[in-house]
């Protein structure tokens, strides 16, 4: 809860009680400390996750890969209260706790996929529930990627039993501005609220390359061109910078309020650092070329995604403290995705840059574990000394960097989230699967505990109309 403590103590608990804080006559208003616009709107559609703590949990005598660098042998982890209470050997367990026996097992914090389509784009993948992608101008960052979110998409349950225990949900990337993003944690939820991540900042889902231009110059309207994508940004900031100029105006000086604009809100939440960039880019160059957009209106991107070329560029990520969210092995499907090298991350990684994998599908989260597992091979064969303590920072710690909750989770560290996944073996082997997940120290998904392997409501009626019994 820091981070949202930290945004809404920069924010207007709400606009009009500043209004009312206004003389009909405009009189400028005096405030004992300077205040800033919620352009976020954090408290729009709040969060209502919660999750129930029952009892203590100690994991004896396992292989732990803590994300901070470290791979501790014969480790006990103990967790009560849904955080990390103590990491060391010998622990005692506390009165009614959960004991895991560790012997022969790996545990790693849970898988962070920063980029996920799941519930906007759901399973079964029919026409009438795709609903990820608001193909009708080339800025709709006016949507929010929460609202397409079907709580029901049976992906979810499929991505916990591979050990995702946080997923971003983005909007597509047909538009030069697709939407904001949300982060979820990945347990059932009734309505999407009762997922959303407490306290996770949004994201501004941007795209760059041939997706725009495609599709809107195959509608005989701008951009068709990387020119015109560029032009197009560009034209967009300068809006969003009067816009949020003309609130804080109103706000310091009184006068007429001004018309709220959904669209501009967002973009004016990046400008005033409450919403995070992430950006669907592939080539180098045009990466280097957002990072100059970026600086030209004063706003930080997170994080680019795919970024098949981020290897040219891997100093001038580091440099700039952009993140890279890449594939293991996934390219040459289009012209921008065909110069790959599978050291990508590696590369990108020993520049000394935030480097991490994601999955971008439905299947492909199931898998992250092995797909960082390919990343880390590439990296060794091209000479790098890669070791999985290294390796797991990919699936954890820099996908939360990314999202803005490093501080929370991504990482076995004492006061974090008890986001948790205990292995059969090494996460990094094809023999290896996972065990237990646990998620704010309760558990989720259990492999010896059928009561412990959620379904969801829709997918209970398939399976029993197949004859399944759960």
């Amino acid at each position: 809860m820091q981070l949202q403590s930290r945004i809404l103590g920069r924010s207007i608990a709400a606009l009009l009680g500043a209004s009312l804080l206004l003389s009909a006559c405009g009189e400028k208003r005096v405030d004992s400390e300077p205040r800033s616009l919620d352009f976020a709107r954090v408290d729009a559609f709040p969060s209502t996750y919660s999750v129930t703590q029952s009892r203590p949990v100690l994991i004896q005598g396992a292989t732990l890969l803590t994300g901070t660098g470290e791979q501790q042998e014969n480790a006990d982890l103990l967790f009560e209260n849904g955080k990390i209470k103590e990491i060391g050997k010998g622990l005692q367990a506390p009165e009614g706790a959960l004991i895991v026996d560790g012997n022969g097992k790996w545990v790693t914090p849970g898988i962070i996929d920063v980029h996920s389509h799941l519930g906007d784009y759901p399973a079964p993948g029919i026409e009438s529930a795709q609903d990820g992608n608001e193909m009708t101008s080339p800025n709709t960052a006016q949507v929010w990627s929460e609202h397409s979110v079907w709580t029901q998409d049976p992906q979810f349950p499929l991505a916990l039993a591979g050990g995702v225990t946080t997923l971003q949900i983005l909007p597509g990337s047909a538009n030069l501005f697709g939407g904001r993003s949300v982060t979820l944690k990945n347990v059932p939820g009734r309505s999407v609220q009762d997922m959303k991540f407490p306290g996770a900042p949004y994201g501004l889902k941007m795209a760059c390359g041939e997706n725009p231009k495609r599709v809107y110059g195959g509608k005989g309207s701008s951009p068709s061109t990387r020119m015109g994508n560029v032009a197009g940004y560009r034209d967009a900031w300068i809006k969003a910078s009067a816009y949020k100029q003309e609130w804080e105006d109103y706000v310091e000086n009184g006068g007429d309020e001004p018309k709220r604009d959904l669209q501009m809100e967002t973009l004016a939440g990046v400008l005033n650092g409450d919403i995070l960039v992430h950006n669907h880019c592939y080539r180098g160059e045009e990466m280097a070329v957002m990072m100059d957009v970026a600086k030209e209106f004063d706003f930080k991107i997170s994080t680019f995604h795919h970024a098949v070329e981020a290897y040219k560029v891997a100093d001038l990520l580091a440099e700039n403290n952009v993140c890279a969210a890449m594939w293991a092995d996934w390219w040459g499907f289009k012209h921008e995705a065909y110069d790959m090298t599978e050291a990508n991350i590696a590369i990108v990684d020993q520049a000394k840059a935030c480097a991490m994998i994601h999955s971008d599908s439905g299947v492909g989260v199931q898998h992250l574990h092995e797909e960082t597992a390919k990343a880390m091979t590439a990296g060794q064969r091209a000479g790098f000394d890669i070791q999985p303590k290294d390796a797991v920072v990919w699936m954890t710690l820099n996908p939360a960097k990314a999202l803005g909750i490093a501080d929370q989770t991504g990482s076995l560290e004492s006061g974090k989230m008890a986001d948790i996944v205990v292995w059969s073996g090494s996460p990094f082997s094809v023999y290896t699967h996972v065990d237990q997940v646990f998620i704010d120290g309760e558990l989720m998904f259990d492999r010896a505990d059928k009561k412990r392997q959620p379904r969801t409501d829709f997918e209970l009626g398939i399976l029993d109309a197949e004859g399944e019994r759960l």
